[in-house]
């Protein structure tokens, strides 16, 4: 190579160089300013929306939207100023953003429901509810499923999607449950004594209500037995406890008042 060509090479460079370091330098200035106004401002929201007791899982989630959001536009404007014609990289991106749209139709529909579900706030963390079959207190809603924690202590995650455009049945939404409980008597019972006898458990109990009052009602008349629907109140975090020391007390205030439940009987008939 002749010193002519080494003169034009360094030379084409050297203008290469002189011509393109300011985008460089400015490129790398808006990239580290960007990135670190991004966290600045998104730090900055998410504690304005907790001091406005904005909801935790929809705080989040703003949150790392706008942080995402903010990032793409720092790094299109850092390729714009690089000179990249920013029209064809943003063809590239919806062409690719429509490829994996299609790639993940579930997962978008996991999405859209996750979304649903923190603006609707069909419930909240630690409520306890019932969709698709299962039964839990909400541990975490995330942005594509949702984790429930069941009372045998096993971890179950319900896909968004069809948490949202299923049937959900929240069970400590109103903060107070009815317990529903069938008592059956003996036909020959004194149905105003024994009436009498559950009021008399349901008053003992502090976690059964006194308003709403319970009620003690005549349900159904049975084969062996006048069925009685028995229906207290409790704080829903009480339910269980008030449905089986209910049936417990009534079984004891039962036997000490002479009372019979019956059970059925089988009857032995001696062939001669």
């Amino acid at each position: 190579m002749t010193s002519e060509k080494v003169e034009e090479y360094a030379t084409i460079i050297k203008n290469i160089i002189i011509e393109y370091s300011p985008k460089v330098i400015t490129a790398i200035i808006i990239l580290f300013v960007g990135l670190w106004l991004t966290s600045i401002i998104t730090k900055t929201l998410k504690r304005i929306l907790v001091k406005r007791e904005i909801d935790t899982t929809l705080s989040n989630f703003i949150g790392n939207f706008v942080f995402w959001t903010l990032r793409i536009l720092v790094f299109i404007t850092v390729i714009s100023n690089l000179g990249v014609p920013t029209s064809s990289f943003v063809a590239i991106l919806g062409a690719a953003g429509l490829a994996v749209g299609l790639a993940l139709q579930g997962s978008l529909s996991n999405f859209a429901g996750g979304i649903l579900i923190i603006l609707f706030k069909p419930f909240k963390l630690d409520d306890v509810i019932e969709a698709q079959g299962e039964i839990g207190s909400v541990k975490e809603i995330q942005i594509f499923n949702t984790k429930l924690l069941t009372g045998n202590n096993q971890t179950v995650y319900i896909p968004n999607g069809a948490l949202s455009n299923g049937v959900i049945k929240n069970y400590t939404q109103e903060g107070i449950r009815r317990v529903d409980l069938m008592i059956g008597v003996d036909y020959n019972s004194d149905l105003k004594q024994v009436k009498d006898v559950i009021l008399d458990v349901l008053n003992k109990n502090s976690m059964v209500l006194k308003n709403p009052a319970p009620t003690i009602l005549v349900w159904e008349l049975a084969d062996s037995s006048i069925n009685l629907a028995v229906r207290p109140w409790t704080n829903s975090e009480n339910y269980f406890s008030v449905h089986s020391q209910t049936l417990e007390d009534c079984k004891v205030a039962f036997d000490a008042a002479g009372i019979e439940i019956p059970y059925p009987h089988q009857v032995e008939i001696k062939k001669k």
